[in-house]
């Protein structure tokens, strides 16, 4: 997703009215960071517990297809998994008795790829006209049209979620002319790299024929005769028509999103969400104290323009773990840039043309820049975090690490974002160099066809989202929404079902069936491999004595559910830290 929030005028808005006193954030964190966890053997020892579950299938995910039959909890921590008959010698007088009822019992699911403010922000500020509200470009412009013939003469328009392969195509400078020619008018596509305005919106940009391409890889569309066609590539020229075309946030209004879109969060079955590089650190002070009273745990990454402001968040801990807040659910870990664009705008950077074309995409840093960027990232005292689509971009990631990180670095977990178009000898290189992936499977159940048929080709599509080959490798992986950039309702089990089946929503093909997962693999995806790359595996991820209760309950079981069907299975209930969250 874009940088938007991080270097817009949004964010600046907010930052103003968030920045805080960092002597006395310090001061307050070092006066409680002594305060020690939990005994957990001390809370075992006194043979009481708050919760105990039981009588349903229970995965601990601890190791491949293990099952228990009970679990205990007390001041928010498991204190005992196994069997029934030894778990219930944990019950007192007050211990709540929950009766799973045939209902299975989860880790807390989590997504470790999902721009929790930047969706709320969105959502908030652009008018959706996405694939899941409007199927047909038509639809989509009727909507625009509709709107436009509201709104005040030369009041800017700002929509959103526009999905160029399955609503059909790019939305020209002239159609979006006629659509709204009173009003200066912004589309932003779903995948947050790609944009279209009228001419009305580029003139108030400044945007003119004249106008070359921008730093850091911003460009415009242009007709055959060079004149603007309305196209706007990549955030250094998205951000020209951002931070004009919506209105400025306050910060209580960024505190209210968030908090609705956790409570989507929780009621979808998620109970931890990581935000990569589009939370600020004058943001950190407000969303800590936010954290306590949403329904789930909230992780962030910063982005490498904040090198500097970062640091003195490094402090609160190790870089190998998630760095926690004291007093808050919200805990930061790496820190990310964007090696390239998007496949579905034909500008993630590739080693090979896209099919019948002979472009290649671009990436968005010269070798000496990747490099120089995770040399900013160590030095501040962060793993690193690169957003990296095309298998070109994932070389230039992978020699950066190597030269910057090492192998199996003591420093922590690095990730490939995305690796959409990894190929296997990558796959083998991330093993060798200890960094791992994260896969975004809604890219196999969206535009699975379109990669085959119009991107890539079979043989390179059947590759795509190689998250079996990690597998098989070996090596962890973690599923993830990539929130905003798919544009549909959080569903985590709809991951798990996509990994499994490698199925397209479109024509119902199958792509690469030998990457597959099986369910339990799909599903260490979202709970331990998930934490562990958010350095949080010794708190979460698992159900294990010790580990913060944290917990999912479905309605049915996943391992024995129809693998077309594991999207359709209803959430029952979600529990942070030992209280239930949503029901």
């Amino acid at each position: 997703m874009c940088r938007w929030c991080n270097r817009s005028a949004v964010a600046d808005r907010i930052t103003a009215g968030l920045t805080a006193n960092r002597r006395e954030f310090l001061a307050f964190t070092a006066a409680i960071a002594a305060v020690a966890g939990l005994d957990v053997r001390a809370l075992a020892a006194t043979g009481t517990a708050d919760t105990i579950f039981h009588n349903g299938p229970i995965y601990p995910m601890s190791s491949p297809g293990a099952k228990v039959e009970a679990i205990a909890v007390a001041s928010g921590k498991i204190i005992a998994v196994g069997s029934e008959s030894d778990v219930m010698a944990f019950r007192g007088a007050a211990t709540q008795v929950v009766d799973l009822r045939g209902r299975t019992l989860l880790p807390g699911l989590i997504d470790p790829h999902n721009h929790v403010s930047l969706t709320a922000l969105l959502a908030m500020l652009l008018i959706d006209v996405g694939f899941a509200r409007y199927r047909t470009r038509a639809e989509a412009v009727a909507a625009m049209k509709a709107a436009a013939a509201k709104a005040k003469p030369g009041e800017w328009l700002a929509f959103g979620f526009y999905d160029n392969l399955l609503q059909g195509g790019d939305v020209s400078m002239a159609e979006l002319d006629a659509v709204a020619p009173a009003n200066p008018l912004f589309l932003l596509y779903v995948n947050g790299h790609v944009g279209a305005a009228n001419t009305l919106a580029f003139q108030r940009a400044g945007v003119t024929a004249a106008t070359g391409d921008l730093p850091g890889g911003g460009f415009f569309g242009r007709s055959a005769d060079g004149s603007l066609n309305g196209m706007i590539y990549n955030e250094p020229a998205l951000l020209k028509f951002l931070d004009i075309a919506v209105p400025k946030p306050k910060p209580e209004d960024l505190a209210k999103a968030v908090a609705a879109y956790a409570r989507q969060a929780a009621a979808a079955g998620l109970t931890t969400l990581h935000e990569p590089g589009t939370v600020k650190p004058e943001w950190v002070e407000m969303l800590a104290k936010l954290s306590n009273s949403l329904p789930i745990r909230y992780s962030a990454s910063f982005s490498t323009d904040m090198g500097d402001e970062s640091k003195a968040f490094a402090a609160l801990g190790p870089s190998s773990e998630a760095r926690i807040v004291p007093g808050s659910r919200f805990s930061l870990y790496g820190m990310k840039y964007w090696g390239d664009g998007s496949n579905q705008a034909e500008t993630a950077a590739q080693t090979e043309p896209y099919l019948g074309t002979d472009k290649r995409g671009s990436l968005g840093y010269t070798a000496a820049q990747a490099v120089a960027l995770c040399t900013k990232a160590k030095e501040a005292g962060w793993t690193i975090l690169v957003h990296s689509q095309g298998d070109a971009a994932i070389d230039q990631i992978l020699d950066a690490i190597e030269t910057v990180y090492g192998t199996h670095p003591v420093t922590g977990l690095n990730r490939v974002e995305h690796a959409t178009m990894a190929r296997a000898d990558q796959i083998a290189r991330m093993k060798t160099l200890g960094c791992e992936p994260s896969f975004m499977t809604d890219f196999i159940h969206l535009y699975g066809a379109d990669y085959r048929d119009k991107l890539f080709g079979a043989a390179r599509a059947d590759f795509m989202v190689p998250v079996g080959a990690a597998a098989k490798a070996g090596i962890g992986y973690s599923l993830h929404t990539d929130n905003p950039a798919a544009g549909l309702p959080l569903n985590p089990l709809r991951l798990v079902e996509t990994a499994v089946t490698r199925r397209c929503m479109t024509d119902n093909s199958v792509l690469g069936a030998d990457l597959a997962l099986t369910v339990d693999e799909a599903l260490r995806g979202i709970t331990v491999h998930a934490a562990r790359q958010l350095g949080m595996g010794a708190m979460i991820g698992t159900l294990e004595t010790g580990k913060e209760a944290d917990l999912t309950l479905l309605e049915s079981d996943p391992y024995t559910t129809a693998p077309e069907q594991i999207s359709a299975i209803k959430v029952s209930e979600t529990w942070v830290a030992g209280a239930r969250t949503s029901a």
